[in-house]
């Protein structure tokens, strides 16, 4: 399991994950900041991103802000490398 922050950006014109805000990785998402819509669909693009299963993908802290804690099951030597691709490191 690997843990990291993402700092979304709700209201997007389109969803994308990848680059990097004080070392955090940036999340666009079309969703608004209502009833949990941005951070489902975070969710579901970090899955996507790091080709795992989406309940592979839990929101630690922060569900109602733009900097969220998220960790991430899988193989955590495979999940770090695309995370410092996502990064741009």
């Amino acid at each position: 399991m690997i843990r990291f922050y993402v700092r979304v950006h709700p209201g997007s014109r389109s969803s994308s994950v990848g680059g990097s805000h004080d070392g955090a990785l940036i999340v666009h998402v079309r969703a608004r900041a209502v009833d949990n819509a941005a951070t489902k669909e975070t969710l579901l693009l970090l899955a996507e991103a790091f080709g795992v299963r989406p309940g592979a993908v839990t929101c630690r802290r922060g569900a109602t802000t733009r900097l969220k804690s998220i960790a991430l099951e899988g193989d955590d030597h495979e999940l770090t490398v695309r995370l410092e691709r996502l990064l741009g490191d």
